[in-house]
């Protein structure tokens, strides 16, 4: 399999723009990209097209600022998101959109962060649905990697992952009893949809890590393998009432000024902070960039990078940086998938006929995510530790094997090594 980061520039670019367009086309007009000339220079983030997203504090200094707007109903307390009037307010700063101009506007008056963008936010990476690879078809019949320890099953764990719901693979055994709300996983002709199948390839890996591991997969990437920031806080919320120990989430977004999105941030403060042992495993991406990428740049998550294949150095495509937390196995990973066939979207292979038989090998850090997730409920089965004292436990293991360059590695396996 190509190296994402070794592709091309022109392939990548290529790449780029289908993945972006397969976005609009499930949101349609109320997605908008940042730059306008996207296709050109890159896109720094899709948002919520004649919306903004604030904190309930400043809700009423802002509509009097923008002379109206509208709250939506739902949503967590503490953020609220404001439809935006249909007129600008006289002396907005110029822009071809509309609610770039209020953005602005709020900068100059109020400040950068009290009003945002609602951000789009993907099935990994961000500006693109997908992970760093379309899945390739694989005769395999067990996952890789796969750990066989009796002291590290992830026994009487709980994790929730928000993905695009999962699809039950009879013959993959080491998903027996892994529960949560179905995909749609196929189109009108009968063809495997594009992100179908990354929550049943997420849940296998996670208990190829764990074995034991109680697993609920939920549906809230349904629409083009993303979701709006507001409801991305709600859905959290809702989680919540699941009492988990970890959550995995291998989505997320740039955002506006790399400021932290404001609907988690929110969600984070007031909610996941307020409980007590629970951690939010994040992806951080493939982008092969520094730039913060949200929620695994939050201090309060543990964002995972991807190593590649020989488990010695980054994967090409993986985003980095000291905000990554820890770097895990995610190139060429062997696990659960659908049976079915498959039309790939993405160049160089735009039209590729695959068929797949409940297996498929796939890379990117959507995969290093539940890897880590897995290690973290295998290490509390084996030291009664709470989620977030496994987690300390296995970054403080990490950051002793550490390979330069790169930064605090673990394996599989480490939920075993990383205890006495």
């Amino acid at each position: 399999m190509a190296d994402e980061g070794k592709q091309p520039a022109g392939e990548r670019d290529q790449k780029y723009i289908a993945q972006i367009n397969l976005i609009l086309k499930g949101f349609g007009k109320n997605v908008e990209v940042f730059p306008l000339k996207w296709q050109e220079t890159g896109a720094d983030y899709l948002y919520h097209a004649g919306f903004v997203l604030i904190r309930d504090e400043d809700l009423e200094r802002v509509i009097r600022l923008f002379e109206g707007g509208t709250a939506s109903e739902g949503g967590i307390g503490g953020v609220t998101r404001l439809k935006l009037p249909a007129k600008v307010p006289p002396g907005a700063p110029e822009d071809p959109s509309p609610t770039q101009r209020f953005l602005k506007y709020a900068d100059l008056r109020l400040g950068r962060g009290i009003v945002t963008p609602e951000h789009l936010f993907y099935v990994v990476p961000s500006c693109s649905p997908c992970p760093a690879t379309e899945p390739e078809e694989v005769k395999a019949t067990e996952p890789k990697p796969y750990i066989d320890d009796k002291t590290t099953t992830g026994k009487g764990v709980k994790v929730v992952v928000l993905d695009v719901g999962w699809s039950p693979a009879p013959s993959a055994s080491w998903l027996n009893g892994v529960t949560g709300e179905l995909e749609s996983a196929f189109d009108g002709a009968g063809l495997i949809k594009p992100y179908a199948g990354h929550g049943t390839f997420i849940a296998g890996v996670l208990r190829s890590m764990a074995i034991e591991t109680e697993i609920v997969v939920q549906s809230y990437f349904d629409n083009a393998g993303a979701i709006w920031e507001f409801d991305l806080a709600a859905a959290l919320d809702e989680v919540l009432d699941l009492a988990p120990d970890i959550i995995s989430l291998s989505a997320g977004t740039r955002t506006r000024f790399d400021l932290p999105p404001l609907g988690l941030d929110v969600f984070i403060e007031s909610r996941l902070n307020r409980v007590n042992g629970l951690v939010l495993v994040a992806a951080a991406g493939n982008e092969s960039t520094r730039d913060y990428f949200w929620p695994a740049a939050f201090p309060e998550t543990v964002g995972v990078g991807a190593l590649d294949e020989a488990e010695t150095a980054r994967a090409g495509f993986s985003n980095f940086g000291s905000w990554v937390d820890v770097y895990a196995p995610g190139e060429n990973l062997t696990n659960a998938f659908l049976t079915g066939e498959y039309h790939c979207t993405e160049p160089p292979h735009t039209g590729e006929v695959r068929h797949y038989a409940e297996m498929a090998r796939w890379s990117g850090t959507s995969f290093s995510t539940p890897l880590v997730a897995g290690l973290i409920a295998g290490r509390m089965s084996r030291t009664g530790e709470n989620a977030l004292q496994a987690a300390d436990g296995l970054l403080a293991y990490a950051l002793g094997q550490a390979i330069p360059g790169v930064g605090p590695i673990l394996k599989p396996g480490d939920a075993l090594n990383s205890t006495p």
